[in-house]
């Protein structure tokens, strides 16, 4: 199970994201585990400084923009 976090403030971009990645994640039968971290020192802790950003497992793969379908489904593999 991936665990992933979306950071951000909860903006529209923010909240975008979190439905992306859930149909993305819903679509490919992926079990997630998704937190939305509104926390600005915790956002910046991840060195994100434009938001929304994703973490995957602990590692940041985005910031910035709400990202293209073809990118999140990347993040689940093949």
């Amino acid at each position: 199970m991936k665990q992933i976090k979306v950071l951000g403030t909860g903006c529209a971009n923010c909240r975008s994201t979190v439905a992306l990645i859930e149909a993305v994640a819903h679509a490919r039968g992926e079990a997630i585990a998704l937190e939305k971290v509104e926390d600005m020192a915790a956002i910046v802790g991840y060195g994100v400084l434009a938001t929304p950003g994703v973490v995957i497992d602990g590692q940041v793969v985005h910031a910035g923009g709400v990202p293209g379908r073809d990118k999140v489904e990347s993040w689940f593999g093949a």
